[in-house]
């Protein structure tokens, strides 16, 4: 049985699925405002490609924030659809969360727009700062003060290089630490706003 694996919170389309805790085929590429022409036609091509049957799918994980107002929503109602439709569970996950390092320690970022971030710290499975809102100031002179983190995300905004991360693998690699949702209209995306 696979998962199917959806984040669309950033200027980035991503669709993947996995079996057995192993990615088997994924895409991702900058598709800023595009999300919602391209998603489910690239469902659809990963399907055909992989010989993947609809009732195969018996799980969906979905990061939901923060991140594009639109862009998380995309993502979020395709999975909640295909939920209903196939009857199967979502995984719900921080969109920052997905974007970090395996074991090193992580500076996750997403473009928020007005000279701020949405920005989270993680190392393995620790959470060393929460998914919150930072002036691109504060991102910086966090940054600053630890220089053995890693940047993760696309920072070009803030003059760094973009760390290419897969998300998707760590999507499955968080998988066993998330709360599958039984009902998906009960799944609410997370907006930040100060």
């Amino acid at each position: 049985m696979y998962s199917l694996l959806l984040d669309s919170s950033s200027s980035f389309l991503t669709v993947g699925f996995s079996k057995e805790n192993e990615l088997v085929c994924s895409t991702s590429y900058e598709a800023w405002q595009t999300q919602s022409e391209y998603m489910i036609p690239e469902i659809d091509k990963l399907m055909k490609k992989y010989s993947i049957s609809r009732n195969e799918i018996d799980s969906i994980i979905v990061s939901i924030g923060p991140g594009s107002y639109t862009g998380v929503r995309i993502a979020l109602t395709i999975a909640k659809v295909s939920a209903l439709a196939l009857n199967v569970p979502v995984y719900p996950v921080s969109s920052l969360r997905v974007l970090k390092s395996n074991d090193l320690p992580s500076i996750c970022l997403i473009n928020a727009r007005s000279e701020r971030s949405y920005f989270g710290v993680f190392k393995g499975d620790e959470i060393i700062v929460d998914d919150c809102i930072k002036s691109n100031d504060e991102v910086k002179d966090y940054i600053n003060k630890h220089p053995d983190y890693i940047i993760c995300g696309d920072a070009r905004y803030l003059g760094f290089d973009n760390v290419d991360n897969n998300i998707c693998k760590q999507m499955i690699s968080l998988k066993p630490f998330l709360k599958p949702m039984d009902d998906s209209l009960g799944l609410k995306p997370i907006y930040m706003k100060d």
